[in-house]
């Protein structure tokens, strides 16, 4: 069985800034090469042509022996050459020595046009380029004019030219492949670390530290894991933390079950200790059956399944229903729980949820607030805004525990949990359930002198 390779990026990357650079390199190495030299060529054959035009003006003139010698003169102490020829191409007169091959290109040479003509422009394969003027006298073509320039300084230039664009090149590369390595580990080292630490997540590892401080799209990716590994590692805790506190929360009831049930079999048992220990079972399953309930409404929460069914209440009935409910509890306990309520404050709400919730709150006002204290529900409407409080004379919240009363199983005094009851969750699903509606709800507590919770919630015009 074959192994299939792995394609690192960097690699691609490398290649492919590599690819992008020669490319380029090429293309303007080609644009500039041949351009600068197509256009020496021009200049120097441009510049040939009007020379032997100027050489065939004189001529038109006068034509004559001493004419030509002092042209071929005037040309022997220069860079070029010329050959003046009848009009069969014999030479008459010339500058320099006249090659075979100068002549062989010369017995080839078409008839030229009056402005004149390149009669050899190759300079890359003949050792020289020639331009051709024609002598006409009187409306006849009596000779020509050959202008002849040596192309070994053209040439130099091209191999000087040739040579710096290679050393140009050359550098070019080495300083391209030096950005690319750099570059390319300077982009995938993070995203090899990002990877790392994605594979440690995965195998439930989240304590997990990337690099955040780099102001690019790759700074906001490692953000975004960094902070999605540190949300999980909190979910994860905070899973650990509540499972342990819900099997906490089961199995002291449940002990409690169990131990009295064994004592109430007893036979020996009066029936007024036996109807005692069967109150404590039956009040321990109450517990236990709140608890699930509670646990009930916070799964649906967490899955989206927790229903909100608006309907138009109007406030002060719904707050009077919910005290008629409790009162007996209150006057048991001898608290006075009084109403002051606005009326004609109407919400858009599930007044069944919404009661859940202030139920909630007088039942843990009722349990904190000693015999002889009052409990005030407050509701009144502040410009949009309609406000509900709960203010009661209890024994109040530790400043350094106020932030946290509405996280779900936690608990002030986990030892008073056992005389009061309660599953630690009511205020979460409080909480939930208002902000479910758009609301807020707030704590303000002091230790010894009560505590109030506020409920804003948006009114209906």
């Amino acid at each position: 069985m074959r192994l299939k390779r792995k394609s690192k990026l960097a690699t691609k990357l490398g290649l492919f800034f590599l690819t992008s650079i020669l490319l380029l390199e090429g293309i303007l190495f080609l644009v500039l090469y041949f351009g600068f030299l197509n256009e020496r060529i021009m200049a120097e054959t441009d510049a040939l042509l009007a020379r032997g035009n100027s050489h065939r003006d004189v001529l038109e003139k006068h034509f004559d022996r001493e004419t030509m010698e002092h042209v071929a003169l005037m040309e022997s102490e220069a860079e070029t050459q010329v050959i003046i020829t009848d009009e069969r191409n014999s030479v008459l007169v010339h500058s320099n020595t006249v090659t075979s091959m100068i002549r062989t290109t010369l017995s080839s040479s078409s008839p030229l046009p009056v402005s004149g003509d390149i009669v050899e422009g190759d300079w890359g394969n003949k050792p020289y380029v020639m331009t051709g003027s024609p002598i006409v006298v009187n409306d006849q073509l009596v000779g020509n004019v050959y202008m002849i320039l040596d192309t070994k300084s053209i040439r130099e230039v091209r191999d000087h030219l040739t040579t710096q664009f290679l050393i140009i090149s050359g550098l070019s590369l080495f300083l391209t492949v030096i950005t690319i390595i750099y570059l390319s580990r300077m982009i995938t080292r993070p995203l090899i670390e990002m990877k790392v630490a994605t594979q440690q997540m995965s195998t439930g590892d989240h304590n997990v530290s990337l690099k955040v401080d780099r102001n690019d799209e790759l700074g906001e990716l490692a953000k975004g894991i960094q902070s999605l590994s540190d949300d999980l590692l909190r979910l994860k805790n905070d899973r650990s933390d509540f499972l342990a506190n819900i099997a906490h929360e089961l199995r002291t009831p449940l002990t409690y079950l169990n131990g009295y049930a064994d004592i109430a079999q007893r036979e020996e048992l009066s029936s007024t200790e036996r109807n005692t220990y069967l109150s404590i079972i039956k009040e321990e399953s109450e517990n236990l059956t709140s608890l699930v309930r509670d646990l009930f409404d916070m799964a649906k929460m967490d899955q989206q399944g927790f229903v909100i069914n608006r309907d138009e209440v109007e406030l002060c009935s719904l707050i009077h229903q919910v005290r008629e409910k409790v009162s007996p509890a209150f006057e048991n306990k001898g608290i006075d729980l009084i109403v002051s309520c606005q009326n004609k404050i109407h919400l858009d709400i599930d007044s069944t949820r919404f009661s859940q919730v202030i139920l909630n709150l007088l039942d843990n006002a009722l349990h904190y607030s000693e015999s002889g204290k009052t409990v005030l529900i407050e509701a009144h409407s502040f410009q949009s805004d309609v406000i509900v409080r709960v203010i009661d004379e209890g024994e109040g919240i530790p400043e350094k525990d106020l932030p946290f009363i509405f996280e779900r199983l936690y608990r002030v005094d986990k030892s008073r949990s056992r005389k009061y009851g309660g599953s630690g969750l009511g205020l979460a699903i409080a909480k939930e359930i208002i902000e479910k509606h758009g609301g807020s709800i707030k704590a303000e507590s002091q230790k010894g002198k009560g505590t109030t919770i506020t409920i804003v919630l948006l009114g209906v015009e």
